[in-house]
C-alpha cells in the first residue's frame, strides 16, 4: 500500500476517513453501439466509464466512489480529437494527486486513439498545489520519465488493475 503523510510506505492515511460516495450504473448498450458499420463517436461517458474503476493509491475504494471524478467533469470533442478530464483530490493536501492524475493519463494513453490530445487536471481551487501538479502532467517528458521509473510504474499498474 502506499501511504501518505508519513512519507510513501509509512502506512500512516492522508484522509483516513473519507467520505464514500454511489457508483452510477452501468452505461446501456445501444444497437447503434452494437453495429460495427456505424461509426461510433468518444463520448463524455465513455471516457468516464473508463476512468470511474481506477483503484485510490491509498484506499480500497474507486475514484468514483471517493467522488475524485465525475461524468459532468470530463469534457469531450471527438471530432477535435480533444479530451479534458479534471480530477479532485480528497484533501487540498493530497500528496497522491499527482499520481492519481497520472494514473488517469496513463489509462487514456492506453485505451483511445492515438490521435487524442489529453488534457488531466485539478478541478481548479481544490488542491494547494494545483498549479505544480497540472504542469507536470501536461509535460510529455515529465510524464514519459515518471513511466520510465518502475516502481512508480508498478504503483500505477496497480491502481488501473482491477479489484479482485
Amino acid at each position: 500500500m502506499v501511504g501518505g503523510g508519513g512519507g510513501v510506505g509509512s502506512g500512516l492515511l492522508e484522509n483516513a476517513n473519507p467520505l464514500i460516495y454511489e457508483r452510477s450504473g452501468e452505461r446501456p448498450v445501444t444497437a447503434g453501439e452494437e453495429d460495427e458499420q456505424v461509426p461510433d463517436s468518444i463520448d463524455a461517458r465513455e471516457i468516464f466509464d473508463l476512468i470511474r474503476s481506477i483503484n485510490d493509491p491509498e484506499h480500497p475504494l474507486t475514484l468514483e466512489e471517493l467522488n475524485v471524478v465525475e461524468q459532468v467533469r470530463v469534457q469531450v470533442s471527438d471530432p477535435e480529437s480533444t479530451v479534458a478530464v479534471a480530477f479532485t483530490p480528497t484533501i487540498p493536501h493530497c500528496s497522491m494527486a499527482t499520481l492519481i492524475g497520472l494514473s488517469i493519463k496513463v489509462k487514456l494513453l492506453r485505451s483511445l486513439p492515438q490521435r487524442f490530445k489529453m488534457d488531466v487536471h485539478i478541478t481548479p481551487g481544490t488542491h494547494a498545489s494545483e498549479h505544480a501538479v497540472n504542469k507536470q502532467l501536461a509535460d510529455k517528458e515529465r510524464v514519459a520519465a515518471a513511466l520510465e521509473n518502475t516502481h512508480l510504474l508498478e504503483v500505477v499498474n496497480q491502481c488501473l488493475s482491477a479489484r479482485s
